[in-house]
């Protein structure tokens, strides 16, 4: 009889836990396989709780795993909590060594997505948000690319608009409005393109699915502002930032769909995304359909700064071990 052959273990599929990681849920680091919540709980019935989504670069020069924007994640969630009268009583540096000691025991040598989440954990029925307890976990998986980064992406305007502010305010990342980009992600996908642009109530452009925009116009880089319904990206203020220290002329204003179309070159950001050049719009090559110069020139930028390499930026990133190099 032929022995069978071992197979090696299966590398876990993108987006799901490893099983080394960790969590820390009401007060305790468990196992992330040990942490629960009940069906009941409020924030799963209602989608009433705030998110964050945070990336860790793995070094292998410095031996080392570098958490991206960490104190401005927890700036960012501690705000979204005062819109959804979550009370989060950790501060920002308790919150941020929490994370670091859930990547400690998690062991990664590797690209890490953090997610924190404060949500309202009461096992009730019943549509509110006042009157309720609240909770926060944070977990740690291996993770690499959302979308790939070495093609340009397909995206068409959608169909779906973006939230308004008096509705479920997109400024912030509230669990329960990933519906809107859900929606616009899936008809985007199924129509033959790789992700979504998506309208605000007046027709005028948002954003990605989940990711900031930015296009190109004369050498000038342009993004929407905040009041029209997109997420303040985080992402997105660093490239701005890069942007102007490589002294490229910078725009925060309103953009109209066909301006898309025109535009010398545009790009799709995000903690997730990272940073993807876009290819085409409703089937229309942006530029000539490539990776354009001022896309690359701030891509190349960002992750030699995210990985720890770029100085100017180095306090963008924190390090997570101890007597690692660098």
């Amino acid at each position: 009889m032929v022995k069978e052959l071992e197979r090696p273990a299966a590398r876990p599929k993108q987006g799901t836990a490893s099983e080394s990681a960790w969590a820390y849920l009401d007060g305790r680091f468990v196992p992330l396989k040990d942490a629960k919540v009940s069906v009941m709980t409020h924030a799963f019935n209602y989608g009433t709780g705030v998110f964050e989504g945070i990336r860790a670069y793995w070094n292998a020069a410095e031996t080392q795993l570098y958490v991206l924007h960490l104190r401005e994640h927890f700036e960012r969630i501690h705000r979204s909590c005062r819109i959804m009268r979550i009370s989060l009583p950790q501060s920002v540096d308790e919150l941020s060594e929490i994370t670091l000691e859930v990547l400690r025991r998690s062991g990664y040598k590797e690209d890490a997505y953090i997610r924190p989440i404060a949500f309202k954990r009461s096992e009730v029925i019943g549509v509110r948000l006042h009157d309720l307890e609240d909770s926060f976990t944070v977990f740690a998986i291996p993770f690499g690319t959302y979308l790939d980064i070495d093609r340009g992406v397909r995206c068409g305007v959608s169909s779906w608009r973006r939230t308004d502010d008096n509705a479920i305010p997109a400024r912030s990342k509230l669990t329960g409005a990933y519906v809107n980009a859900a929606l616009a992600k899936t008809e985007a996908v199924e129509a033959g393109y790789d992700e979504a642009i998506v309208l605000n109530a007046d027709g005028s452009v948002s954003e990605g699915s989940a990711e900031n925009l930015f296009i190109v116009r004369d050498g000038t880089l342009i993004t929407p502002p905040g009041t029209d319904n997109i997420l303040e990206g985080i992402v997105r203020s660093s490239l701005m930032r890069i942007a102007h220290d490589e002294g490229i002329p910078v725009q925060v204003r309103t953009v109209d769909r066909t301006e898309l179309y025109i535009s010398d070159e545009a790009f799709l950001c995000g903690t997730g995304t990272q940073l993807n050049y876009i290819e085409s719009i409703d089937h229309r090559a942006i530029g000539d359909g490539a990776l354009g110069p001022i896309t690359k020139r701030i891509r190349d930028v960002y992750f030699k700064a995210v990985h720890g390499d770029e100085p100017r930026y180095r306090s963008w990133v924190t390090p997570v071990y101890a007597g690692a190099r660098g």
